[in-house]
């Protein structure tokens, strides 16, 4: 069975501004997926979120049930691991999405936070995706 390390980043030029998502999913069998969308005038953690459950909806449809998320955003990742409480009426709906669509699909999820320079390719496709907006 094949390790899934999925890479997510979200964009906001302006914050808020125009904003979209980057997903950069790799398994152990060095297979590379990439995903990217718009998501029109949003904020930059609304992008995040929205590349997080981006990212679980491609899992689900994969049938994956274990996968490890990484992402650049030390707040988005400390809200989905309980250590920062979701206070923003705008991300709490995104926040139950994601809890949502784990426990619907009885996923395992470990969220890491990493640095932006181990983050390359989701940032990447999050920016070729506002470069066409």
């Amino acid at each position: 069975m094949s390790k899934f390390t999925i890479y997510t980043d979200g964009a906001s030029r302006g914050n808020p501004g125009p904003a979209s998502y980057g997903i950069y999913i790799i398994d152990s069998d060095d297979n590379r997926t990439e995903l990217k969308g718009v998501l029109g005038q949003q904020t930059n953690n609304f992008a995040e979120y929205t590349a997080v459950i981006e990212a679980l909806k491609w899992v689900t449809k994969q049938n994956i049930k274990t996968v490890e998320v990484r992402s650049d955003s030390e707040f988005l990742v400390k809200q989905l691991n309980g250590l920062y409480k979701v206070k923003s009426e705008v991300i709490k709906p995104l926040f139950i999405e994601v809890k949502k669509i784990i426990a619907e699909n009885s996923l395992k999820v470990q969220f890491t936070h990493v640095r932006r320079e181990l983050n390359k390719e989701a940032d990447r496709l999050a920016n070729e995706a506002l470069d066409g907006y």
